[in-house]
């Protein structure tokens, strides 16, 4: 008797899965056909840094060892000015704290060195409101 491939398609479309994978022993037994494949292919192995298990820990490892230094400058940065921000209200120089924070991250930062020379700017314009002067003057030729 034999069985038209088509019928058996058929029948076999509409069972459960787990009727049409893994019933007989030798699917639930893989030993053998894992120690063929481990003997005949050997690049087939997988390494254990390849496992989906280590792979994100591996890329995490990848990115800090790569972009280290500019991590380590964003964390001192950060804190310094917290630092800065902190003696605004608390007896110290906080405004210079600041800008030294913002000096330490403008070594990476862009938008940092833009803000520190901002903040240089205006404390310029403090210093000569302070000092009573009207900005730079150049100096008389005729004066000396």
């Amino acid at each position: 008797m034999t069985v038209d491939p088509k019928e058996e398609r058929e029948r076999k479309r509409f069972l459960p899965p787990d009727e049409v994978w893994g019933d007989e022993p030798q699917e639930v037994d893989a030993s053998e056909v894992v120690q063929e494949i481990e003997a005949t292919k050997p690049e087939l192995e997988q390494r254990w840094y390849d496992h989906p298990a280590v792979v994100p820990f591996t890329i995490v490892a990848r990115f800090i060892r790569r972009s280290g230094k500019r991590i380590a400058v964003t964390i001192a940065g950060f804190l310094v000015i917290i630092a800065g921000a902190a003696l605004l209200v608390l007896p110290g120089p906080g405004v210079l704290v600041i800008i030294a924070g913002l000096a330490i991250l403008a070594t990476e930062y862009v938008w940092a060195q833009r803000l520190l020379r901002i903040a240089k700017e205006k404390a310029n314009q403090a210093k000569d409101a302070v000092l009573g002067r009207k900005g730079e003057q150049p100096p008389d030729p005729t004066s000396s």
